[in-house]
């Protein structure tokens, strides 16, 4: 499927680069068939000598030499890079942006006709260790060839889920995209909680990691409701009602939904710019 495809990377940033390796790591594309441009040349730099890939000093270079391209640049670089690629998109070669809240539309409204299949995929940083959660939606019309050929890029980097609405992708974003940084600050304020009752940093650090990676781990494998893993660890009059009484109490819930929606917001406004 990918073998004989060449795949051309528009931007080198972290999730360039999380891509970049787990393509090179499934071994369904060989490092001279993958070539990156950024606008950073430290960044560029780095990326071909770890990687062994092709580095162009412009996007369109990259353009012209790939079947596939990948925009893995920022939200508010888009425009700029986009006219300047417009000229060497094709309708033959396959269009993937991960931009946060770049809609097709707006992807049609400034690349040439006749429109070259588009995918719009959201990874999050997980995507760096190949535990990645990323929701892909695809162009109207696309085949199914370029549909499996979209899927499989960002398999190889973690799971995927196919999005069937296109302003699902906002919520994707709020929840998955941003997720991270969500459960970074509940790993923290852990952390900082053993440290607080006597624990030593490294080992407060240890537990807090650990546990969040065991919870997700049996969360996905036994396919059991949250609800009822939550009881599975609370026992009647024990230590943990006692704590999760004290998270309702501080309204940690309602703050993760909150953070959810304020993201989701944002991410639609990103595409009105």
């Amino acid at each position: 499927m990918l073998e004989n495809k060449r795949i051309g990377f528009i931007g080198a940033g972290n999730m360039g680069e999380a891509l970049i390796k787990g393509l090179l790591k499934s071994k369904i594309v060989n490092p001279e068939r993958i070539a990156v441009s950024d606008k950073t040349q430290e960044r560029l730099t780095y990326i071909t000598k770890n990687y062994g890939i092709k580095a162009f000093g412009n996007n369109s270079e990259v353009v012209r030499d790939s079947d596939i391209i990948i925009l893995a640049v920022k939200s508010n670089d888009i425009k700029d890079v986009i006219k300047e690629i417009a000229q060497d998109i094709t309708k033959d070669k396959l269009l993937i942006s991960i931009a946060a809240g770049i809609s097709m539309d707006f992807l049609r409204e400034n690349l040439p006709h006749p429109m070259p299949p588009i995918i719009r995929a959201m990874p999050n940083t997980p995507s760096l260790v190949l535990e990645g959660a990323v929701g892909v939606y695809l162009s109207q019309g696309i085949s199914e060839e370029d549909k499996n050929i979209g899927v499989k890029i960002f398999e190889t980097v973690g799971k995927v889920v196919l999005v069937e609405k296109e302003e699902w992708m906002d919520a994707v974003t709020g929840l998955s995209g941003s997720g991270p940084a969500y459960m970074f600050l509940i790993m923290e304020a852990l952390s900082d909680a053993g440290v607080k009752v006597g624990l030593p940093r490294n080992m407060a650090n240890l537990l807090a990691i650990q546990t969040m990676l065991g919870s997700a781990k049996l969360a996905l494998e036994s396919k059991k409701h949250f609800g009822e893993l939550k009881d599975m660890v609370t026992s009647p009059g024990g230590t943990t009602i006692a704590g999760l009484h004290a998270l309702e109490d501080g309204g940690l819930r309602g703050a993760l939904m909150d953070a959810v929606e304020a993201a989701t917001k944002r991410s639609k406004e990103l595409g009105k710019t």
